[in-house]
């Protein structure tokens, strides 16, 4: 699948203008009080920026040109790098890796354990995943919270949404797993 960057980030630019919330993801991220975020499937770099504004060092990271070529020109000063999730090692770790936006859904089926691996591998000691997507694509919570365990994470809270809402067991959940 190929993106267009520039018309995908005028969907969340109109939503802002005419008074949307798009702010959710970077919110609960921050209530973690991240010195460091991974932006794991960062897109144009809408979660990533709002987290840089707020004084985080964040780094971003797709494997979408169009997405990244988009961040860039947003906010040059944030470090992206063009990469696949599945095999992800930037040789750093970080307080919270966040996966907005479906990004399970986007990786070949299949390739799921290996993309909970490769986020997983860079949550510091006592950090967190988050990662927030629909459950009606054939990606369940329970593959999901066994990829995150075999990668060395806990589940720590399960949410409807980013604004943290109660799981209702819905089609969509943000899972907070920590490392130990």
């Amino acid at each position: 699948m190929t993106w267009n960057g520039d018309e995908y980030q005028a969907r969340f630019d109109r939503i802002a203008s005419g008074g949307g919330d798009v702010h959710g993801e970077a919110r609960l991220v921050r209530s973690f009080a991240p010195a460091t975020v991974l932006d794991a499937g960062c897109g144009t770099g809408r979660v990533a920026i709002e987290l840089a504004r707020h004084g985080i060092a964040v780094v971003g990271v797709d494997i979408d040109a169009s997405m990244l070529a988009t961040a860039r020109r947003r906010a040059p000063d944030i470090r992206w790098y063009r990469r696949d999730l599945v095999e992800l090692d930037l040789g750093e770790s970080f307080d919270v890796v966040v996966m907005a936006g479906n990004v399970p859904l986007f990786t070949p089926p299949g390739t799921e354990p290996d993309l909970v691996a490769g986020t997983a591998r860079h949550v510091r000691p006592d950090g967190r995943l988050v990662a927030g997507f629909s459950l009606d694509r054939g990606y369940t919570l329970d593959a999901y919270d066994a990829h995150c365990r075999a990668a060395g994470l806990t589940l720590e809270a399960r949410y409807a949404t980013w604004s943290q809402e109660p799981y209702d067991e819905g089609e969509y959940a943000v899972s907070v797993h920590r490392r130990l």
